[in-house]
């Protein structure tokens, strides 16, 4: 049976393969039937076990995900955990950053597992080999092939902390209408990609480029998010970066994750589907 303390942990292995916290939930939940059925007792290290059960399942799962991303509405991104809030489920150091997570869609489920295992909690080959059930080889190559995949943007930085700064000061820029400035915070190659989830209204397709992210930066937040009553804005951490969330009264309508690189915007990511905003809504 799981133990309530290992929960965090496990939940947190499975979010980071899924980058959805209520599907890391239930693969927690579907382990732990299973433990009700076919009991560990007799297993040396449980946690251990427990662990790679998870992973497996995750991995399976993420496969199902695949599949049904084929037909989702626009793109779709990885739901932000708050990770400056006392309340959190989740092991908070261990949850991969924004920006990370972004990156590992490019690899299959069984090389973002292997790349997890290997650069987010220091697993060696040996280790990885005994819990995905692999050769030692094998982990090498599905690691060795999704660096390649992932090339030059492998390592974002875990902790965007000191950014809120740039945040606060987009704001203003845009507030002001200054689009010469607002269009030095942003890198040249700055994209902005955004999920509705077919539920509420999103940019279809990823923009890209400063220009044509400043356009769209200011005419929605000048023409929409600043001209409805009850709109108010605060800068909050999800996956150790900052964020913009947006309300309308206590409703969160959207949360705006950046990724800031050597002090130019590289990309904004505007999370609008309500299925992953009702966490950071919940906690608020």
């Amino acid at each position: 049976m799981i133990k309530d303390s290992l929960r965090p942990l496990l939940e947190t292995y499975a979010y980071n393969i899924l980058g959805s916290y209520e599907d890391a939930r239930d693969v927690v939940q579907d382990v732990w039937l299973k433990q009700l059925e076919h009991p560990v007792d007799g297993v040396a290290n449980v946690k251990a076990y427990l662990i790679r059960s998870v992973i497996n399942h995750a991995i399976n799962v993420r496969k199902r995900q695949d599949k049904f991303r084929k037909e989702y509405p626009g793109h779709w991104l990885p739901e932000p955990i708050a990770t400056d809030r006392a309340d959190i489920f989740l092991e908070r150091t261990e949850i991969l950053s924004y920006a990370l997570m972004i990156l590992l869609e490019k690899l299959t489920p069984r090389e973002r597992a292997v790349f997890i295992l290997k650069e987010g909690y220091n697993y060696t080959h040996s280790e990885i080999a005994e819990t995905l059930e692999i050769t030692v080889d094998n982990s090498r190559q599905l690691f060795s092939r999704g660096k390649g995949r992932l090339g030059r943007e492998m390592n974002p930085s875990k902790d965007g902390r000191g950014h809120e700064e740039g945040l606060f000061t987009l704001l203003n820029v845009i507030k002001a209408g200054e689009m010469s400035s607002l269009e030095s915070l942003l890198h040249d190659d700055v994209h902005a990609t955004s999920d509705g989830g077919g539920k509420v209204s999103a940019a279809v397709n990823m923009v890209k480029g400063k220009t044509d992210v400043s356009r769209l930066l200011m005419g929605i937040f000048r023409k929409f998010y600043m001209n409805t009553p009850g709109m108010h804005f605060e800068i909050e951490r999800v996956n150790h970066y900052p964020a913009v969330f947006c309300y309308i009264g206590e409703e969160l309508i959207s949360c705006m994750p950046v990724d800031i690189r050597e002090g130019k915007i590289r990309n904004v990511y505007f999370v609008r589907n309500p299925d992953k905003l009702k966490n950071l809504h919940k906690n608020r």
